[in-house]
């Protein structure tokens, strides 16, 4: 049995109706950060060596049953999802953007609430697997992200958190996080400085 640190890579709300641009999208400005800081391609760097390096993958996304009763998060600014009908597990606007799409063996987490943790068997799956360590991207980086890196790094996980990985609505949530709040949690890196680790 060896020490090494086992990792997950955490893929947080990477889907159509936040990233990209078309009939589905949803969120204008976090879909022109994430084209402008180059998101998508280079989370799908970090995915594939994540996955050449055998660590355990979870895509986690906000989706709704159609009741939308089990959503946790029943603030007014979520009410929007049930009076739209929006983000329906099976909508094409829930669903994760093409060129990060889970492959066969990769776990998707539907969460209703920020947090990945939260109404979710996310934490149990990661002991279950025996990971001590979770590396983060995804949208918004103030939002998820950073509910993710408390979360985890609260329940004893080690946490990397990849910053070119991740965009927020505007430019200054995102640097705020990241200089501010993120390294609270854990390390603040970029997908150079990961892959070149590996």
């Amino acid at each position: 049995m060896t020490n090494t640190p086992r990792r997950a890579l955490l893929l947080m709300d990477y889907q159509v109706a936040l990233c990209e641009e078309g009939p589905h999208l949803r969120m204008p400005p976090l879909a022109a950060q994430v084209a402008e800081r180059g998101v998508l391609a280079t989370a799908e760097k970090v995915l594939s060596a994540a996955r050449t390096a055998g660590w355990l993958v979870v895509h986690v996304r906000l989706a709704f049953d159609p009741t939308y009763t089990l959503r946790t998060n029943r603030l007014p600014r979520f009410d929007a999802y049930p009076d739209q009908k929006a983000m329906l597990a099976d909508s094409p606007e829930a669903q994760i953007v093409a060129q990060l799409a889970p492959v066969e063996g990769e776990p998707v987490v539907d969460k209703g609430c920020v947090d990945p943790f939260v109404g979710t068997p996310l934490r149990d799956v990661l002991a279950a697997e025996g990971i001590t360590e979770v590396v983060l991207g995804g949208v918004a980086t103030n939002l998820v992200v950073e509910s993710a890196a408390r979360h985890a790094s609260d329940a004893g996980l080690q946490v990397t958190v990849v910053e070119d990985m991740c965009a927020s609505f505007r430019a200054d949530f995102h640097d705020f996080s990241v200089q501010n709040m993120l390294p609270l949690f854990g390390t603040v890196t970029t997908a150079a400085d990961l892959l070149g680790g590996l």
